[in-house]
């Protein structure tokens, strides 16, 4: 699955161990996962990292963030969310240019459901005052990240960053072996800065092989989205160039599984893709995926599930319906052979 959503009753610490090293993440009182992202009508691939807390080093970087800031009292307890909190989070919202939760309480607890997590908090203060606090998840040998804000006044404090060096620094103190920022997005820069927290013992999920990669060998990995579009477009060349008519379309709902109610549903998962014929939301259409999974395009069968609001759609995108993968017809590592067979058994249906 590309996009899941779970809701457990209780999650055990080690459960919690083994759903992050999976690349699954907290989500309110939920956990999911997700290899793709969209901002701003652009799609992106969500790399999940991880710190290896045994062969963390502090950098010199971050012996001066504890020195300008050791004149301000921490405090790392388990979470009890109070309303000084709320109240600087509020303020916290207010200055930023990207969309976050509501409220702490929405963040963290779905607005009143218990805590499923064993949930600690820090608080930073200077004297009396709350300038910034953040939240993270403790499992059996292994952390999440789950926020950090801070009072805009202090943002020459960097304490974004100081507050995940804090959370580093406790988990590694008691023995953690792991520490999960949660991902970064190539080509997106609002994330880049979780590359800078421990370079010389970061890690990356490589999708096709689902191992953890050191960060620095990024530089060679094939982003995942970027290989489905160039694959697509490859095949999609040769289908133009036999006068095959078809669609390349960006899917504007591949992680619609990410919604609690259609979780589980088999829905399409997959950002881009080639309509083989002209759309009709009434009988099985014949599409193509590039699954870097398997590194294998598979042309297959689909369904229009539910029709979505209208609005207007971008150009290239699909967004109509949801859509559901009902059979995989063929699969192949070659863009020729693909081409061949889509040109052999769909194109007679063209004329029909």
């Amino acid at each position: 699955m590309f996009a899941e959503l779970l809701q457990p009753d209780s999650l055990l610490p080690e459960e919690l161990d083994l759903y992050l090293a999976d690349g699954w993440f907290r989500m309110g009182q939920s956990i999911f996962t997700t290899n793709f992202l969209r901002f701003h009508d652009h799609f992106y691939s969500a790399i999940w990292l991880r710190i290896d807390l045994f062969s963390f080093e502090i950098t010199n970087t971050q012996k001066k963030l504890l020195k300008q800031n050791a004149r301000f009292r921490v405090e790392i307890q388990p979470a009890v969310l109070k309303t000084e909190q709320e109240e600087l989070f509020a303020r916290y919202r207010e200055n930023i240019t990207f969309e976050t939760s509501p409220s702490l309480s929405h963040l963290l607890f779905d607005n009143g459901r218990g805590n499923i997590y064993n949930t600690y908090e820090i608080n930073i203060y200077d004297q009396s005052r709350l300038i910034a606090g953040g939240f993270f998840d403790l499992g059996a040998t292994s952390a999440a990240g789950i926020n950090c804000y801070y009072d805009p006044e202090y943002k020459k404090y960097s304490l974004g960053k100081f507050l995940m060096f804090l959370k580093m620094d406790f988990c590694r103190e008691r023995g953690f072996e792991f520490f999960y920022p949660g991902y970064f997005a190539p080509g997106y820069s609002m994330f880049d800065y979780k590359l800078d927290l421990a370079k010389s013992a970061l890690q990356y999920l490589d999708l096709t092989t689902q191992f953890w990669n050191p960060v620095s060998e990024i530089a060679s990995y094939s982003i995942p989205v970027e290989v489905m579009t160039e694959k697509l477009q490859k095949l999609s060349l040769i289908l133009k160039e036999n006068d095959f008519e078809h669609s390349f379309l960006y899917y504007d709902f591949f992680d619609a599984g990410l919604v609690s109610y259609l979780s589980g549903m088999g829905l399409m998962e997959f950002p881009v893709f080639i309509y083989c014929l002209k759309t009709d939301a009434n009988i099985y259409n014949p599409i193509v995926v590039y699954d870097v999974r398997d590194n294998l395009y598979h042309l297959v069968l689909s369904s229009c599930m539910y029709e979505t609001e209208k609005r207007k759609t971008l150009i290239n995108h699909y967004s109509s319906h949801l859509l559901k993968v009902e059979k995989d017809l063929f699969a192949n590592e070659s863009a020729e052979i693909m081409a061949a067979v889509i040109l052999q058994s769909i194109r007679k249906q063209q004329t029909v």
